[in-house]
């Protein structure tokens, strides 16, 4: 009898941790994975799902817009690079940080605080594995050969000889939050070899020659630029074959950061003369196919419906037509593919990679979740890169800090298709966006105003309409209703709109965010 009650006991045991298994598994299937691909310099103009006219055949883009929310007005949190990827990853704007104008330079050190929560950090406490594969550009800490901790900031022309590529690399992705990394810190940019984890996959040993596209510094015998994009690729795609053929019941948020179509424009040979813009075209149609892949990996493994994918670019493009002939530079200009090819890759809003104007921030968006978010669906609702952080929190039920995630909106309700938000007839969700240049000029976008509270463009091409004046305007507001291509200056004819922008950016400024504590409200899926 003893004996019986004894196995009755160990089955109704074993019965509730089987059913506690059962329910931790629901659980985490519950979670969608997450796939956020990230274009570099890839402008509003180029996807042919934003401007039909384009030359440049993008049919992955285009068919991830028809099953989910194409946003014609998102915008990247910087005109440059990784003052983007840190508010991406940081769900705050980077200039709050060291990094007041440009970006980082080869072998800086991390630009992400070591006690600040990221995107992947509060993913894997919600159950998630991590992994980035691609372009970081958001500093490391190397190894010297005499242990000596290398300076904040290192100049570029600073002795590369000091570093001990032999080394385990600290202060990266892994430090993150990512489980796993593979990619190149910058492609343009020494060591030019992959990085894996925390340590390069192989010792750059040789000296870059000049017929090299990129900074001068140490190169792995044999690295080939056109390389890059192709392994990375396979590495994505092979991470979620892998996963299907794994699976531990845990989902999974793979961070893929492209390469293109950022210089070294270098189209593999079977993309060459695939577009009508040049090698810059044909790459970016190349970075069509990467996501392409990557779409076709989710539906292979039937992971289509499981899997939210977010596409978009950390900044417009420079418009560089690209030399098939690098030699070690592209002579091609900013906004050389415009005279080259008739194609304007940011068009049709004005500027480039850097300046303040729309060209360079106003970026392709793109969200699906197939069977839970809208399909062939656009929203003119503003949203901005920074927003991914408290948006994918509340998807996943994360109660985000006060002090985490200062800047990023919570757009979770407008990508699940409730009728919120400008195009339900509402007040915007974003009380404003705060554009960033690559001299650190500001701008501030509230409804249908920009102000940006000094002269010039804050970047690389030349001002319209506002030339300086000592007894003209003192900056640029505009009305992007009514003149979108950002060409007549209202300044002095609307001086209480431009007051009142003022007053909302210093605020942003002093109060160390712009997302009031209050509105930190989870979306209850």
């Amino acid at each position: 009898m003893i004996k019986e009650r004894k196995l009755k006991s160990l089955i109704a045991v074993l019965l509730l941790l089987f059913g506690s298994v059962l329910l931790s598994c629901e659980k985490h299937e519950s979670k969608p994975n997450i796939v956020f691909f990230l274009a570099d310099d890839m402008g509003y103009g180029d996807p042919q799902s934003y401007v039909p006219a384009s030359k440049i055949p993008t049919p992955n883009i285009d068919q991830l817009a028809s099953s989910g929310i194409r946003f014609t007005d998102a915008h990247s949190p910087s005109s440059v690079c990784s003052p983007t990827r840190y508010a991406i990853l940081t769900g705050r704007y980077a200039w709050r940080t060291r990094l007041k104008r440009g970006v980082l330079g080869p072998y800086n050190s991390p630009l992400i605080e070591p006690d600040r929560l990221t995107l992947p950090a509060m993913l894997k406490e919600k159950g998630y594995s991590t992994a980035c594969i691609g372009k970081w550009h958001l500093g490391m800490q190397w190894a010297t050969v005499d242990g000596e901790e290398l300076p904040l900031v290192c100049d570029r022309d600073f002795d590369q000889s000091v570093i001990d590529h032999t080394k385990q690399i600290s202060g990266g992705p892994l430090t993150a939050g990512f489980d796993y990394y593979f990619g190149t810190d910058v492609p343009n940019f020494p060591p030019y070899t992959f990085i894996e984890n925390d340590r390069v996959s192989g010792i750059p040993s040789v000296h870059k020659p000049d017929t090299v596209y990129g900074t001068p510094g140490m190169m792995l015998p044999g690295w080939k630029l056109e390389d890059i994009l192709p392994t990375l690729t396979k590495k994505a795609v092979n991470y979620i074959d892998n996963y299907s053929t794994q699976n531990n019941y845990k989902p999974f948020f793979l961070y893929f950061a492209s390469t293109s179509p950022h210089t070294p424009i270098v189209p593999a040979s079977e993309f060459q003369g695939k577009s009508q813009a040049g090698p810059y075209g044909d790459l970016v149609h190349q970075t069509d196919f990467t996501l392409g892949e990557i779409m076709k990996a989710l539906e292979r493994n039937s992971l289509k419906d499981k899997t939210i994918i977010i596409f978009t670019s950390d900044n417009g493009s420079p418009a560089r037509a690209g030399d098939p002939f690098l030699h070690g530079k592209d002579f091609n200009s900013p906004g050389s593919i415009i005279k080259k090819f008739n194609h304007n890759p940011n068009a049709p809003w004005r500027g480039m990679k850097a300046d303040i104007w729309d060209g360079v921030h106003r970026v392709p968006f793109i969200i699906s979740w197939p069977g839970n978010m809208p399909e062939n669906s656009v929203s003119s609702e503003p949203v901005c890169g920074v927003d991914i952080m408290a948006s994918i929190a509340a998807i996943v039920d994360y109660e985000l800090p006060n002090n985490s995630a200062e800047d990023s909106w919570n757009l979770s309700s407008l990508f699940l298709g409730d009728d919120v938000g400008i195009d339900a007839g509402n007040e915007p969700i974003r009380e404003a966006i705060i554009h960033h240049s690559i001299n650190g000029s500001f701008a501030v976008r509230q409804g249908k105003w920009k102000m940006i509270p000094q002269l010039g463009s804050g970047g690389w091409t030349k001002p319209i309409n506002v030339k300086p004046d000592i007894n003209g305007p003192k900056g640029q507001l505009y009305d992007l209703q009514s003149d979108p291509d950002e060409s007549e200056n209202l300044w002095d004819k609307h001086p209480e709109v431009v007051a009142r922008l003022k007053k909302l950016l210093e605020k942003y400024k002093e109060e160390g965010r712009s997302v009031p504590q209050q509105s930190r409200s989870l979306s209850g899926y």
